[in-house]
Parts: structure tokens; sequence; C-alpha cells
């Protein structure tokens, strides 16, 4: 068994590395070259990159693959760039834009993940015999017991860093299929190791924008894809009475209290959206409590059938930026949606956002799945009717 726990020795096992540009994914093609691994390095061209060579902050523009490019090149591995740009738009872009014209906040890197890197990407990998695809993502997985060749997803090493909660949606024949070096290193440690590689990108500052979202202007790329998305409409409290107007709930998401331009004399936040009616339903920050979620698109990569789920105790996410909290969940196998309750309630839960699932609240849990957040249930009555 060698270092990523597959039967052949590393000289006769072909990895695929899934290369953004980025330093991350660059240590993990570096590390596994050093290991005497056979790897491959693919980079995705998700979009049009001509636009977006000169932008900064951003993943997989045309710098990233000039860059995935030098590092293959360094390390001596082939490397090929592929054209996801149709599948991209279709599985992602535009569903991000549907999801907002319907009062959603999404996260569209999830969406990424679970259709374009680790369905298509994966198979691509599979089509040059690889006996894994490699990704430079901070997340750990293990054999679920020893010698099992089933193996579940944990929250990395570093708490930093951890993209557990993007990775929620992977399903168990894919987690059987690949592989995270990173998930038992500390951020300062991958750069170490590129600097010791000798690689060019081993100071390249982290991506922080959604790649196709230029400096994290939601408003623009949806007004760009749906010319008419900008619908205007009132802003209205919790009673119904109009407090002011709007001119698209694009530019608002659940939670917010900036940008409002309300005199009321009182903190209000966005309690919710009415794609509908395109209201912009406001209201003190305590109409934010949330006290229960409902889930669809549910993914379960633990142990049992969601079916024999019944107010089982977990630990959830609701944001990406928040720790795990103690839940309780319950699954309804006629309509397919899985119930959140919180134990503690917590502020600017939105439709659209993942809830992931772990099995507790510790610093290493075990991922055991998630789904998109459709309704919320808060605490307040004026505030309890369905998102």
């Amino acid at each position: 068994m060698n270092s990523l726990d597959l039967p052949k020795p590393p000289h006769e096992t072909r990895v695929v590395v899934a290369m953004s540009g980025g330093v991350d994914s660059s240590a993990v093609a570096g590390l596994l070259k050093r290991q005497g691994y056979d790897v491959v390095g693919i980079t995705l061209q998700l979009y049009d990159h001509g636009a977006a060579t000169h932008r900064k902050g951003a993943c997989c523009a045309g710098q990233d693959i000039h860059d995935a490019r030098r590092v293959a090149e360094r390390l001596e591995i082939p490397h090929y760039v592929l054209d996801y740009e149709d599948r991209f738009r279709d599985s992602v872009i535009d569903r991000f834009a549907e999801s907002y014209l319907a009062g959603e906040t999404p996260i569209p890197c999830v969406e990424c993940n679970r259709s374009v890197k680790f369905r298509d990407l994966l198979a691509t990998a599979r089509d040059l015999d690889a006996d894994a695809l490699a990704t430079g993502h901070y997340v750990a997985s293990r054999p679920v017991a020893p010698g099992s060749d089933r193996r579940a997803l944990y929250r990395a090493l570093d708490p930093a860093r951890d993209q557990s909660y993007f990775l929620y949606a992977t399903t168990p024949a894919q987690l059987d299929f690949l592989r995270f070096p990173l998930g038992e290193l500390p951020k300062d440690e991958t750069r170490r190791l590129a600097r010791d590689l000798g690689l060019s990108v081993a100071e390249k500052p982290d991506s922080q924008d959604i790649c196709f979202v230029p400096q994290g202007r939601y408003a623009d790329v949806i007004a760009r894809l749906r010319p008419d998305a900008a619908r205007p409409g009132d802003i209205v409290d919790l009673e119904g009475r109009t407090l002011g107007s709007h001119e698209g709930i694009i530019h608002y998401t659940v939670g917010q209290r900036r940008g409002l331009r309300l005199a009321v004399g009182e903190p209000l936040y966005v309690v919710r959206l009415e794609a509908d009616s395109a209201r912009v339903v406001v209201g003190p920050r305590t109409a934010l409590a949330t006290s229960r979620v409902r889930l669809t698109d549910v993914n379960w990569i633990g142990e049992g059938s969601l079916a024999d789920l019944d107010a089982m105790p977990v630990a959830v996410r609701v944001r990406s930026t928040r720790e795990p909290r103690p839940a309780h969940l319950t699954y309804d196998a006629a309509s397919g949606h899985a119930e959140v309750t919180l134990v503690t309630p917590e502020d600017g839960v939105s439709p659209g956002q993942a809830c992931v699932i772990y099995a507790d609240d510790t610093a290493r849990a075990r991922v055991l799945g998630g789904g998109t957040i459709r309704r919320i249930d808060a605490l307040q009555a004026g505030a309890a009717r369905a998102a």
C-alpha cells in the first residue's frame, strides 16, 4: 500500500492532478512526483479566460493556466488544458443566475465540484487509465475501517483552510477515487513544500473571488447574463408595510444590512427575498434567528441509510465561514427532503446556501453529507412564513 492508500507501488500508479495554477494544486503535483507517482496534470478552461487574463484574485483565469503549464514543465510531467467552457456555463453559471433570480444565495463552487470537476474531470481521469484523481483541496479522506476500500471524508488538519463545506456533494464512488494530499498539512507547510520544489507559484496569493465574478460583483454578472433580471420592487417590513423601493432583488442577500437606504430609526436586515412579487422583506436582527431548515438535493456519505434517520444528533454548517453547530437531522423519504433542527438558532440562514452535516462539532469531524437550503423557519412569528 502506497501513501495514497492504493495497492500498487507509486511508479506503477498513475495519478491525475487537477491543476488550477495555484500553489495548493501545484504542491500536490510536486509532492506526488517526488514520491515517484506517474503524475499527469490537467487544467480546466472554465470560461472565456481572454477577458480575465489580467484579473487577479480569481481561479482558472488565463494567467492561472499559464502558471499551471510552467509548474508542469518544472516538474517534467505531462500537462493538458481541457476546454470545459460549455459544460461550466450550462452546469454552473446558468444555474447560478437562475438561483439568484429565485431569491436564493447560491454557492457555485459546490456545483462546480459536483457537476464538472468530480463528474466530468473524474471521468477523464479514468479514460487516462488513472488510479486516482488528486486535488489541492484542504480536506481529508481515509478508509472507513482498516483494509476497507470505502473511504470517508473528514475536516482538514488546518481549520483555517478546511474546505469540507464545499465538498459535501461528493458521492461515495467519487470519494473512493479521489485523493486529497493536503488534508493533513497546514497552509504554511504547503508553501514551504512549493518553495523546496522550486515552483514559481510558491508565493502566489490565494484566490478570493468566485472565478467568474470579478471583485465579488454578483449583481453585475447576473445583469449581464439576464438583462431583464433587475426588476424593481418594494422593500417591506414583516407586516407588509412598504418602507422603500429597490432596483432588483439580485442586489440583496438574507442578513444584509448595508445598502437598504431606509430612514426608519432602527437597524433593519434583509429577512427574506420574495422573487414572485419582487419584494425585499426586512426586519430587526431577531427576525433572522432560524431554528429549522429544510434541505433538498441531499447527498449522504455517512453510514446507513437516509431513510432510517430520525432526529439523529449531528453538527451542521449553514455558512462556509461558520463552525459546525449541534443539531438534529430527520429525513422524509416520501418527499426526499431532510429537516435540520438547530439546538441554538442561527442568524442569516439563506435559501440556496449549503447545509453541511458532520458527525459532531469536533475539529476533525467526519462529513456525513449535506443539501441545499430551500426553506427556513424563523423564531419570529412575522418571519416564520416559508422563504
